[in-house]
């Protein structure tokens, strides 16, 4: 039997993940990882390449350790990864500098931007404003750090990085490329005469081919380093959301998805000619399906908050889902059935709804909270979070709705979040909407699989594949009465979040984060 690799280098992990050439999974590794903010630089968040390589290298080694297939039976690699984070080159292809994909530190550099009154202009274009987008990270680099800026010859995202890494070829593709905000939609390329309008190098990017393309095969070094074998092919692959959605079969204009990972995202296929809104409230991002964009919204955290929850208040159920040999999250989720609708009163505050225009979040905390602790535990703000991140997607969708005039009829869901039985059905109940899940949850590396399957040779497109290899484990139908106790929920967290806001506009509270700039 044969083989296709994914790379997943997501937010909080990097995940190694080994299909046979029918699409089922056969073997996972991962590895957690930080961005840590360095040193003097408010509101940064680095991504080490030295060390994160190393962390690659481990999953690739432990997935084959695990599995014992025989390397050349790996026909293809390809990866997919966070998006908005680039890596910067030196002439000779050694990283420089690079960064995760919320590092915010170029809040100034927006300022100046907006001063120029170009954003608006740039957004049309590209689909994409300056919360994420890599233009004021490149400003600030040339004004704090010259020295580094003026060494830097070359740009990638985050996933073609670990393809570099693999075969020593640079190449981007539209997906992930486009969240850079140096992007045309319209042309699914680079627009260097952005950067050239605001005193950037334009010299700076690599070809951009589209997913599925053969970069080169494995190099003899990364062969050494890896366990992989130089006959494997390298393919471009893409941005996580994209390929997740691929990875769903979300590939249709008119499709939609929430995959729940460390943000929450939610999307909606539409045709590439549309223009993004005049708003500029959502983001439209290429998808990895030529001829199609997607219409996103984007909850901050959602992930993050629960690993965040875990960690700090839940030691003791650790505990005892190591001693019952379970995950800890099925075990809060059955805490959390218990809990009636609504989780008694509690009001999480995180992510707020995408504004993309001009975004920040309120500080984050828990409203609502008594003394009582038979109704105010651990099991009701478990859920009560569970909750939150599915009334912040259903908010998002219906802006998603207003500005494409498409309405849901139904929602794939994927991701760690759709893995329990509770988070998926609470989704369907919010929503009012039918949620199927796939059979393989892990969609993203799914995507990923299926590019390297059309590089290839296997599928001669991403729908191609879709088709044939995306598969439905479970269906979920909402219950009415709890979509109806659920909408007296939104409209209250609406009201209590607003209020929020002006909190951290007074100088009060302090935001959970905030776009540079803002």
């Amino acid at each position: 039997m044969n083989h296709l690799l994914a790379i997943d280098a997501g937010t909080g992990s990097v995940r190694a993940v080994l299909f046979d050439t029918d699409g089922n999974q056969c073997a996972f590794a991962s590895r957690e990882w930080t961005h840590a903010q360095e040193a003097n630089v408010p509101f940064s968040m680095g991504f080490d390449c030295a060390v994160n390589w190393e962390l690659v290298k481990a999953c690739i080694q432990e997935v084959l350790a695990k599995t014992k297939v025989a390397p050349e039976s790996i026909l293809g690699v390809s990866a997919t990864s966070m998006r908005e984070g680039i890596v910067l080159y030196d002439a000779q292809g050694k990283e420089l500098w690079a960064v995760a994909n919320v590092d915010a530190r170029a809040g100034e550099e927006v300022r100046l931007l907006h001063a120029q009154g170009v954003e608006e202009a740039f957004y049309a274009q590209s689909g994409q404003t300056f919360a994420l987008g890599a233009m004021p990270r490149l400003l600030w680099l040339k004004t704090h750090q010259p020295d580094t800026y003026a060494k830097v010859a070359h740009l990638s995202m985050l996933s073609d990085w670990v393809l570099y890494k693999l075969c020593g070829v640079l190449a981007s593709e539209p997906s992930n490329a486009g969240t850079s905000g140096i992007f045309s939609l319209q042309k699914r390329t680079w627009e260097p005469a952005m950067m050239a309008k605001v005193g950037l190098k334009e010299d700076i990017f690599p070809p951009c081919y589209e997913t599925g393309t053969v970069l080169a095969c494995v190099s003899p070094e990364a062969a050494r380093q890896t366990g992989l074998h130089v006959s494997t092919k390298v393919v471009l692959g893409g941005g996580d959301v994209q390929l997740g959605s691929a990875g769903l079969g979300v590939v249709n204009k008119g499709d939609a998805a929430v995959l729940g990972g460390s943000f929450w995202q939610q999307v909606v296929n539409i045709d590439a000619t549309t223009p993004p809104p005049k708003s500029m409230e959502i983001r439209v991002n290429p998808h990895v399906i030529c001829g199609q964009s997607q219409a996103e919204g984007i909850t901050f955290f959602s992930g993050l908050v629960m690993r965040w929850f875990r960690d700090v208040f839940c030691q003791e159920e650790v505990a005892q889902a190591q001693r019952n040999g379970e995950d800890v999250y099925t075990l809060l989720e059955r805490q959390a059935m218990e809990v009636p609708v609504g989780s008694h009163g509690i009001l999480p505050i995180f992510s707020d709804t995408m504004k993309y225009g001009r975004w920040y979040h309120a500080s984050p905390s828990f409203l609502n909270l008594s003394l009582n602790a038979s109704v105010c535990n651990k099991p009701a703000m478990f859920r009560a979070l569970q909750e939150n991140a599915c009334i912040v997607s259903k908010l998002n969708l219906a802006k998603i709705e207003a500005f494409t005039g498409l309405t849901c009829k139904a929602l794939v869901f994927a991701g760690g979040a759709s893995k329990g039985i509770l988070w998926p059905q609470m989704l369907a109940d919010v929503t009012g909407l039918t949620v199927r899940i796939p059979k393989v949850t892990e969609a993203t590396a799914l995507g990923a699989a299926m590019a390297a399957a059309v590089g290839c040779g296997l599928f001669s497109t991403l729908q191609d594949a879709a088709h044939a290899w995306v598969e439905w484990a479970r269906e979920y139908t909402p219950n009415k009465e709890n979509h109806h106790a659920y909408c007296a929920v939104q409209e209250r967290w609406e009201k209590a979040y607003a209020k929020q806001v002006e909190l951290v506009d007074e100088n009060i509270t302090t935001s959970m984060w905030k776009a540079p700039g803002v």
